[in-house]
């Protein structure tokens, strides 16, 4: 398997498909990457050469922020946000959907497995 930043890409995939299992690479970096470094995009990963990953890799590098440089900036802006105590930063802390979700229904996803509260099943009103 080659392996770039890090991360073991798989073989049998063309090599366009395989750039994709780097974090913060889509189809479009993709794509762009294989053309500006001068590889064909159908190859399969396996057939690249070192000199290709090494070309591949130092665009990376150099240019394009990914893997772990990547996941480290998105938390500290998280961070930055609960900090600031802004809205979107106390939905962070509390654990609720960021971007304007309902959160009445749905939601379970950010919130978690339901969590019943007892009701008054069998109270009888005394008047």
């Amino acid at each position: 398997m080659p392996r770039i930043l890090g991360v073991d890409i798989p073989n049998d995939k063309r090599t366009e498909i395989s750039l994709r299992y780097i974090y913060g690479i889509g189809p479009f970096l993709a794509q762009q990457l294989c053309e500006r470094s001068g590889i064909d995009p159908a190859k399969p990963a396996r057939d690249l050469t070192e000199d290709d990953l090494a070309k591949l890799a130092a665009l990376l590098d150099n240019e394009y922020t990914v893997e772990g440089q990547l996941r480290r900036q998105i938390q500290q802006n998280i961070g930055r946000l609960r900090e600031i105590g802004c809205y979107r930063g106390l939905r962070h802390r509390k654990g609720l959907p960021v971007r304007g979700q309902r959160t009445r229904t749905n939601a379970r996803t950010r919130k978690g497995p339901r969590k019943t509260v007892a009701g008054k099943k069998g109270v009888k009103e005394m008047r």
